[in-house]
């Protein structure tokens, strides 16, 4: 059994097969950002910095819209779950980071926490259709087609950037500091 650190994050394997780093990095990042939403009242959630409207509350809800959009939508062919089915996305392009704001802590763990869970499930399923080169059943608008090991590093990257804002944002609220 592999130790996590203080912040309850499990290091990724430092050699292990491709699909172990993949994931590893994947899950470091989801429980980086775990740690820095964890414990914050809805006030706190809904905190800005600067000139920005970002908010940690936005972020649960933008990478749970992430999650289902790349693992659900494209790798799979899947239809919207209940949350975003409805959402008029040309009227509100933005409308999961606006309507963060609505949401308790409670509700947005549990849709950000749901949406890891279906992605790491339907992950396993396109695994046992392909593995890693697997490519996706709906290709981007530029007509190509991302394999699922692209979206598995395309998910590492945007929790990666994210993450980076939600340490500002955090550091802003109460001090808590971290990579």
């Amino acid at each position: 059994m592999t130790d996590s650190d203080e912040a309850g994050r499990i290091e990724p394997p430092p050699a292990d097969d491709e699909l172990a780093v993949l994931t590893g990095f994947l899950d470091y990042q989801r429980a980086t950002l775990a740690w820095k939403t964890r414990g914050l009242d809805a006030e706190a959630l809904r905190v800005t910095v600067a000139a920005s409207t970002m908010t940690l509350g936005g972020l649960l809800k933008h990478l749970a819209f992430v999650e289902e959009m790349w693992c659900s939508r494209r790798l799979l062919g899947r239809g919207w779950s209940e949350t975003f089915a409805d959402v008029d996305w040309d009227e509100d392009p933005d409308w999961e980071w606006h309507s963060a704001a609505e949401n308790s802590p409670e509700q947005l763990h549990a849709l950000w926490s749901g949406a890891v869970d279906r992605s790491r499930e339907l992950v396993a399923e396109a695994l046992r259709d392909g593995g890693l080169d697997r490519p996706a059943d709906v290709g981007s608008p530029d007509g190509t087609t991302p394999s699922l090991r692209w979206i598995l590093v395309h998910l590492i990257e945007e929790y990666a950037r994210h993450n980076g804002h939600a340490d500002l944002i955090r550091e802003w609220i109460d001090g808590e500091v971290g990579e």
